[in-house]
């Protein structure tokens, strides 16, 4: 047991759940003493000289002394790279069958004995002795992979472990100098990841702030920046592993460059790895192509959401939404947190059972957790079990978890029966009044005294048929439970987009949903996490998330309070919450509190057709809502080290107040004309500037020429436009609502320029009318038009 489980046993006992804590983690240790190989004598291997090639659609194989190496480039630009035999399916992760093979792309030697793949995106070079480097089209280096290492059992033949899952392997990298690594998933520490080691395992980390890691969302999803380009690479591989990285430094004077460095190691599971390079907007799209595009979510899910973790019956429901609508405060759904699941008997229970949508336009999502209580007489328990349907043991028992009201058993969503069953329990909250659902514990979370608060590692799943245990299925269970409720919402309402939103996933977990991210701790440090999460999760292709405001281990001030509302209305995912001793609701910190709340609010209203657009451009491009504000000048090297601020799709950058007492902030601008909307002072970058930041609001600045759609008078949408720059052109883009069904709205391209007199004139690209209202906005000293 290593520090961190001793902290989160000493928590869990301080809780008063001593006995079933220790209960369930010893239960377990003695699961993974009979159902795990025992560890023995390893030898290490590499893959030795090259023998030769046998070309192939896309590529082809290289043949090495000890293993092989399969190179494929597909019709998109990625590239797929499999060692010892791996194919890219099966996989969690892609989306259907995966990409066809460019026919245009061909293996052929290279120099000293290597061979290359040239494409029209990268150029691959495998030297004789396995390594493995990506290049620009015009020869810049992006990644340069080592041979890799294996280590197998040595009492075994070469090329197997006897775990079942393949000899845990190694990978070392070495990248341009200039290097700035994100993604990972979801982490408090970022966006851009200083050296350290990252661990890849799910984990319920509880309250937690910028030191904490692993959190709920992690994923061998690395995104490189430097000069050359841009490159994701992901390791298809779910078993627990870690990724070490560290920057680099060029040299000065007669100094050397330090290329910066990665070291991927894996406990098991295949040695592949897809790559996609270029353009962050093209390596997001290419991203999405392999893995399946984001799941556009209701508009309701656009607006603020409000989420109450405890027993609320139907009064305390009503208490919330009603207090919201008479303050002002525009409030779209309620998320119902223990309520019918706190006995743990499943999709039954007492508090919310009148619950219906009595509140005009507030909708009800409810928690849903995977784990069942093992309690015979519960419909739920006794369906699955006669059926076989929940997690098992080496021994083919049925693997009990804890939870704080006691024994639970778990559903393993890798099989294709256990989904069907699954999602058509989720007739009966949609019964009862509830328009979405909230997945909660999905990593999944078992009550543990020490070590990993999960399921026994030994455990057995069905993995579609290929069977494995919970060392493989452990990282996908919660993509593979939202695959479950996304197919049972769709089939129960066929003619309405489903809500499913969870706390833990994976690659491809945007399919079906988005991440309502890590509990975070309160204070500035959880603010400033906040922003991290988001940014981190849209990078590696989950555009919809946010965490709560407020944090989860006490009251935040006031100050603190208002700049993370203002900073979570401009998120994907905007949401509050309210327990027995965190988060708050805005009123209860005070007239000015609310005051400001309401502005925010109101301003979140008003951008929602703008945020509809980008959601409907993250499902159809993968670009995520929130970017860096590095997304379209990726060689501005201050730029990639800006940590504070974001773009807000292409046309606004917000740059939230971290830091308490702060009443103005300056604002590192990519290159163009920016205008604060605040004061209407415009700026001219690439440059560092200063902006106010009252209380009362955050700095946002418009780029010059933006046509943004937002809510005008009446609810109708109207073209907000700030003026392009002399002698330049702007433009926007509008995509419609289109309710709650799967209508596809075609996009509405417009472009804004200066007339010969002056004004700004708005036209619709491919001719037309503009239908929508038009309303420019005046900068500071200009008159008006």
């Amino acid at each position: 047991m290593d520090g961190r489980g001793l902290v989160r046993s000493m928590t869990v006992v301080g809780r008063g759940r001593r006995a079933l804590a220790l209960r369930a983690a010893w239960r377990r240790r003695r699961a993974d003493a009979a159902g795990l190989p025992r560890q023995r004598a390893e030898r290490a291997r590499t893959p030795g000289e090259a023998t030769g090639a046998e070309p192939g659609p896309g590529g082809g194989r290289v043949d090495f002394a000890r293993s092989a190496l399969e190179v494929r480039v597909t019709v998109g630009g990625a590239v797929f790279l499999g060692w010892d035999g791996a194919e890219p399916e099966p996989s969690y992760a892609l989306a259907g069958g995966g990409p066809e093979p460019d026919p245009r792309a061909r293996l052929e030697p290279d120099k000293d004995g290597g061979w290359r793949v040239v494409s029209e995106r990268m150029l691959v070079i495998v030297s004789r002795r396995g390594a493995v480097e990506m290049r620009t089209p015009g020869g810049a280096l992006l990644r340069r992979d080592q041979p890799p290492r294996w280590w197998e059992c040595a009492e075994e033949p070469e090329g197997g472990s006897g775990t079942g899952g393949g000899p845990r392997w190694m990978q070392r990298s070495q990248l341009p100098p200039d290097v700035r690594f994100f993604g990972l998933g979801g982490r408090a520490m970022g966006p851009r990841l200083r050296a350290g080691t990252y661990r890849l395992w799910n984990t319920e980390a509880g309250p937690c702030g910028p030191g904490t890691d692993p959190l709920s969302v992690t994923m061998p999803v690395l995104v490189s920046v430097a000069d050359a380009g841009t490159l994701l690479v992901f390791h298809d591989n779910s078993w627990d592993g870690s990724v070490t990285v560290r920057e680099g430094a060029e040299g000065r004077g007669s100094g050397h460059d330090r290329p910066a460095r990665c070291e991927v190691r894996m406990s098991g599971g295949p040695m592949r790895y897809w790559v996609v390079a270029g353009a962050p907007s093209r390596v997001l799209h290419g991203w999405a192509a392999l893995t399946g595009a984001p799941a556009v979510p209701p508009r309701w899910a656009l607006g603020h959401q409000h989420a109450h973790r405890g027993a609320a019956g139907e009064p305390e429901a009503r208490r919330i939404a009603e207090g919201h609508r008479e303050r002002g405060l525009p409030l779209g759904a309620l998320q119902l947190d223990a309520t019918h699941d706190r006995s743990g008997r499943g999709f039954t229970g007492e508090a919310s059972a009148g619950a219906r949508p009595w509140a005009a336009g507030v909708r009800l999502v409810s928690v849903v957790a995977p784990g069942v209580r093992a309690e015979p007489g519960s419909p739920v328990f006794d369906s699955g079990s006669a059926a076989g349907l929940f997690v098992r043991d080496a021994r083919e028992r049925t693997v009990l978890g804890g939870a704080p009201w006691g024994d639970v058993v778990f559903p393993d969503f890798t099989d294709r029966r256990v989904r069907k069953w699954w999602g058509a329990l989720y007739a009966e909250p949609l019964e009862r009044g509830f328009a979405g659902v909230w997945h909660s514990g999905d990593e999944p979370a078992s009550l543990c005294a020490f070590g990993d608060r999960t399921l026994p590692r030994s455990a057995r799943h069905a993995l579609e048929g290929r069977g494995g245990d919970h060392r493989e299925g452990h990282n996908v269970y919660a993509l593979a439970m939202a695959k479950a409720g996304y197919a049972g919402l769709r089939e129960l309402r066929p003619q309405e987009r489903p809500f499913v939103l969870g706390r833990a996933g994976w690659a491809g977990i945007q399919r079906y949903g988005g991440s309502g991210a890590a509990e975070l701790e309160t204070g500035w440090a959880g603010l400033r996490a906040t922003l991290s999460l988001v940014l981190g999760l849209g990078l590696c292709g989950v555009p919809y998330a946010g965490p709560d405001v407020g944090g989860h281990t006490g009251r935040p001030s006031g100050e603190l309070f208002v700049r993370w509302f203002q900073l979570a209305a401009y998120l994907p995912l905007f949401r509050t919450h309210t327990t027995g001793r965190a988060g708050g609701a805005a009123w209860e910190f005070g007239e000015e509190v609310l005051e400001h709340a309401r502005a925010a609010s109101a301003e979140r209203e008003r951008l929602l057709p703008y945020l509809m657009t980008l959601a409907q451009l993250a499902h159809r491009t993968g670009a995520p809502y929130v970017r860096p504000v590095w997304w379209q000048h990726p060689r501005d090297r201050a730029l990639r080290d800006c940590e504070d601020a974001f773009l807000l799709g292409d046309a606004l950058l917000v740059a939230p107040v971290l830091e308490p007492g702060a009443r103005s902030r300056t604002v590192r601008l990519p290159a163009g004309r920016w205008y604060d909307t605040g004061s209407g002072r415009g700026f001219t970058g690439p440059a560092t500037v200063r902006v106010a930041a009252p209380l009362g609001r955050v700095p946002v600045l418009a780029r010059a020429g933006c046509a943004v759609p937002v809510r005008g008078a009446g609810g109708r949408t109207e073209l907000e436009v700030w003026p392009p720059a002399p002698g330049r052109t702007g433009g926007g883009l509008l995509i419609p609502d289109p309710g709650d069904g799967w209508g596809r709205p075609a996009a509405e391209r417009f472009t804004v320029r200066q007339g010969r007199d002056g004004a700004v004139v708005v036209e619709r690209d491919g001719g037309g009318a503009v239908e929508h209202p038009v309303r420019v906005r005046r900068p500071a000293g200009q008159p008006a038009w």
